[in-house]
């Protein structure tokens, strides 16, 4: 099964506004479903049964508080010229409860031999980009910054199975932990 680690995003105003977001950018893109808006801590591709069960374990001992996350401005992978991602950042404090909650599980699951391939930051991916498209430089300082989003609060840590399928991934909760 192909899996990963993740936080969601499941307040219903700033989901529709990040639709309206989505549907204002005028891109050849594929826009991330509303219901599927979430911040991947660690990706961990394909596993068998008994390493899910050993993930779990692992990921039960992780204890965190709930995180407040304002949203602030809007980006893209590699860079604007050549996007292959368009994403929502949050503020800082947000950004550095996230990558220490990302640091905690990949200290938990690495002895089972997950390891992230890039340092983790603190991106909702909104839109992949498949095909080369232009420059969106001038598309991204016109939303320069989305602070009028509001705030969302994490009280959850996920792992989440992911099936591909040709009209988009359908994903799917296998642990759920507790934020206290």
């Amino acid at each position: 099964m192909r899996t990963f680690i993740a936080v969601e995003i499941h307040n219903e105003e700033i989901l529709n506004a990040i639709t309206k977001i989505q549907s204002d950018f005028m891109i050849k893109a594929t826009p991330v479903n509303k219901q599927n808006m979430h911040f991947t801590l660690l990706f961990l591709g394909e596993i068998d049964e008994k390493t899910a069960e050993n993930v779990k374990k692992e990921l039960s001992s992780i204890s965190f508080k709930p995180i407040e996350i304002k949203f602030t401005h809007i980006g893209a992978f590699p860079n604007p010229r050549f996007p292959r991602v368009i994403w929502i950042g949050v503020d800082k404090v947000a950004s550095e409860q996230l990558i220490d909650l990302a640091t905690q599980v990949g200290k938990k699951l690495e002895p089972l031999g997950f390891k992230s391939d890039k340092p983790f930051k603190p991106h909702l991916t909104i839109f992949r980009i498949k095909n080369k498209v232009d420059d969106i430089s001038q598309t991204l300082e016109k939303f320069k910054t989305v602070d009028y989003l509001g705030k969302e609060v994490i009280t959850e840590l996920k792992l989440k199975q992911s099936i591909l399928t040709p009209n988009g991934p359908i994903y799917s909760d296998l642990q759920v932990i507790l934020a206290k």
